[in-house]
Parts: structure tokens; C-alpha cells; sequence
């Protein structure tokens, strides 16, 4: 959605099909990469450069933020270094500005960003970067990613019992900021990407793709390691899509067949509606699955949780081969969870190899989700400002028309 707002284009054209896709020449997934360079298509601030060379772009926490033609950008960048150790950091262009800015306003808190902690103090931050950006640089355009909703929503639902906590945290924030921003005369625009609905039901499609006889793994030290290159058919889900790949196309019908009969499964796409919704690109999945509002997607493949690959019970986005929101929840199985990860917190400063393996493997844990288009407007994004050329009763628009509003509002 980023990548569609910010070049008026439908993934087709951009390229950006999801979080998560198949990369075919590698036969590897691909998850939550950074590179800008991964969209295709003339960037808004590009675009507005055309009529104006000394227009300036700040990306303070939008993604794909590394490698920008923007001005300036921050975005969070752990260091891994050799002895297995990681180092929560963030990264930003110019290179420089990374240590004023941290001397400034402190470390970034990357355990509130993502993961069982994640919370209001990663937003309290991104806000006051935002802040320091805009009065080093006055860009003509700021784009500031606020990523607190995310997390309650999905943890706990949008009909859980706490949420209306979760919105005073970031109305605080957002308010603060928008105050900021107007009394240095900046016009404010409110946008979303989705809106999360309540489920609960978890779709197991690459345990389906298993009973098939379509998968294939590789038994390393005990455990199961899909190897997508040698399977007939795999899923790569995110949140409640799921691209589903086919290296054996003689099976292709009878792989949408059976996703098309799997419960919670919404829609099929094949080729031509590939193309009908936009979707139609050389990263996308042979077949896209979509859930219903109240389903999603897991990227679980085994049977027993005890042949789970070691990274199924550790945060780590990058090498689970779909997104996963477990990651949000602490094992409710451990007695203590705060002693148990800072025991391992401790050992892991003292030197020694240390697996983090706090998170669950409970799918049902899950009470919030996004990517099926939802029933009711009230769960759709929004977008909202003083915008000219958009009418201010509730109109609907197209995500690829939020480009031209932007671009309305940067050149009055």
C-alpha cells in the first residue's frame, strides 16, 4: 500500500506484491526487504521535483527507506555481528546524521518497535525524529510512519477490551505532533494503509500443501527446513494473503481447488483475475489466496512443534518464510516470561550462545488481521486533510488515487 500510495501505481506496476514473495531465480523468499529500489515507478517527491529541483522528502519509518532518491530517511537497521550477536540500531541517509540524531533524542527502543514488548515508546520516538528532521531541514514533504495501532489490534483485536487505552496513547502522539506541525505552518495529512478486523481462525495452507504430498523439507539437527526450490506448490502468506507458488504447473488446478475448498478461504485468483486486481507481476503467486475478514494465513508447514525450525520460536522476520504475528505474544507457558527473557537476555551479554525461543507456536493467539477488503467502510483506511480536489463527505477513492491527492496538497 506504501509503494502504491507513493507512485499512483497498482503492484502490477510497482512491483511491490507484498511484505513477503518468491524470489524464482533464487528459490528463496524474500521478507521485509529495504531497498527503495525494489519500487518501480516515479516516487511523488520525484515527481514534484520535475516542477520544483529544491523540493525536498523526508521518509522517517515509511519502508522502503534504504537507497532512496528522498533527502533524508531513517529507518531500523540491527547490526548482526559475527559471534551471533544482535545490536538494535537504526539506520539513516546522509550516513552522518545517524549519531546527531541519536545524541539528540536517544536510542532508538527497538524492543518497542516489534516483538512481545512492542508498545507506545517506539511511536513517542519516531515522533520526536520527525520533529528533529523538521527543524534541521524543513522538508517540503514528511512522511512519518506511527506504527502503534499495529500491535494491540492484532494481539487483541480491535474488539478487545483495551484498545480505547491503545488510541489515547497514539491520539496523544499524533495530536502533539499535528500541533507541531501546524504551528510551523505545515499542512497535515492522515493516512492509513488498512484497517485490522477481529478473527479467529488461524489457515494452516502450507500444512494442507503437506497432507498433498507438495512440500519438501530438509531434516537439519532434528528439525524441518523447507526447501521451496524443491516443492510442487508452497504458500508465502502474509497476514491474510497468501501467494501461493507452483513449481509443478501441471497441479495447478488441483492446487486451486483445494485452497478454494480450504475453510476461511474467501477468493482464488488465477491469471486473470491476477491482472483484474492489479496483481499481475512476475513477483506475485501463481495463485493468491485471500482469506475471509474473520481468517488469516500461517506460514506453518510442520506437523509437530517439536520438528519447528529453531527461528519459529524467536522473533526473526527476515528468515520465517511468511509474516508472522505470534511474534507479538510472549509464551504464555512460561511461568515468569519477564525472568526467563532477561536470564537469557544476561547469558547472551555474558558471551554465551543463547537461543531467544520466548515466542509461542499458537496461532490461536491471534485476534486481529488485514489485507481482505472488509464489509464494513468503517474498517477501510482513511485518509484525511485539507485536501481541494476531494469532496469531504465520506467519498471513497481508490488506493492508487491517494498519489494525486498527495500530489495536490504538496503543490498548492
Amino acid at each position: 500500500m506504501q509503494a502504491t500510495y507513493l507512485t499512483g501505481k497498482t503492484p502490477a506496476e510497482h512491483g511491490v506484491v507484498g511484505n513477503y514473495w518468491y524470489d524464482r531465480e533464487y528459490d528463496e523468499h524474500r521478507g521485509w526487504k529495504q531497498s527503495e529500489h525494489l519500487i518501480k515507478g516515479r516516487k511523488l517527491w520525484e515527481h514534484l521535483r520535475e516542477t520544483d529541483p529544491e523540493f525536498t522528502c523526508a521518509k522517517i519509518f515509511w519502508w522502503f527507506n534504504m537507497y532512496s532518491s528522498a533527502d533524508y530517511t531513517i529507518t531500523p537497521r540491527p547490526i548482526y555481528c559475527a559471534d551471533g550477536k544482535k545490536v538494535f540500531d537504526v539506520q539513516t541517509a546522509p550516513m552522518k546524521l545517524t549519531k546527531k540524531l541519536k545524541r539528540k533524542i536517544g536510542k532508538f527502543p527497538f524492543q518497542a518497535f516489534w516483538g512481545p514488548m512492542a508498545g507506545i515508546d517506539s511511536s513517542h520516538w519516531i515522533a520526536r525524529s520527525a520533529k528533529w528532521f523538521e527543524e534541521q531541514y524543513s522538508p517540503n514533504l514528511n512522511l512519518v510512519y506511527l506504527p502503534h495501532l499495529d500491535y494491540n489490534l492484532q494481539r487483541i483485536g480491535p474488539e478487545g477490551p483495551h484498545i480505547s487505552m491503545d488510541l489515547g496513547q497514539i491520539d496523544a502522539v499524533v495530536g502533539d505532533l499535528i500541533r507541531f506541525y501546524e504551528n510551523r505552518d505545515v499542512k497535515v495529512v492522515l493516512l492509513s494503509e488498512y484497517g485490522i478486523t477481529q478473527v479467529d481462525r488461524a489457515i494452516h495452507i502450507n500444512r494442507l500443501f503437506r497432507e498433498k504430498g507438495w512440500l519438501v523439507w530438509r531434516d537439519e539437527l532434528r528439525k524441518e527446513q523447507l526447501d521451496l526450490g524443491s516443492c510442487q506448490a508452497f504458500a508465502v502468506v502474509d497476514h491474510q494473503v497468501a501467494h501461493i507458488y507452483v513449481n509443478d504447473k501441471s497441479i495447478l488446478g488441483e492446487v486451486r481447488n483445494a485452497v478454494t475448498e480450504l475453510d476461511g478461504v474467501a477468493q482464488v485468483m488465477d491469471g486473470s483475475m491476477r491482472n483484474y486486481y492489479g496483481m499481475e507481476h512476475p513477483r506475485a503467486g501463481d495463485l493468491i489466496a485471500v482469506s475471509d475478514e474473520k481468517s488469516w494465513f500461517t506460514y506453518y508447514w510442520w506437523e509437530k512443534d517439536r520438528k519447528a525450525p529453531d527461528y519459529a520460536r524467536t522473533v526473526d522476520i527476515h528468515r520465517k518464510p511468511g509474516y508472522d504475528p505470534v511474534e507479538l505474544f510472549m509464551n504464555p507457558k512460561f511461568r515468569n516470561p519477564k525472568l526467563k527473557a532477561g536470564m537469557k537476555v544476561l547469558r547472551k551479554k555474558l558471551g554465551f550462545r543463547t537461543l531467544m525461543n520466548l515466542i509461542p507456536l499458537d496461532a490461536d493467539l491471534v485476534k486481529g488481521s488485514h489485507g481482505a477488503i472488509p464489509a464494513s467502510e468503517k474498517d477501510w483506511p482513511v485518509v484525511i486533510g485539507d485536501m481541494p480536489n476531494l469532496s469531504r463527505d465520506g467519498a471513497k477513492i481508490q488506493a492508487t488515487e491517494v498519489y494525486r491527492h498527495l500530489m495536490d496538497v504538496c503543490s498548492r
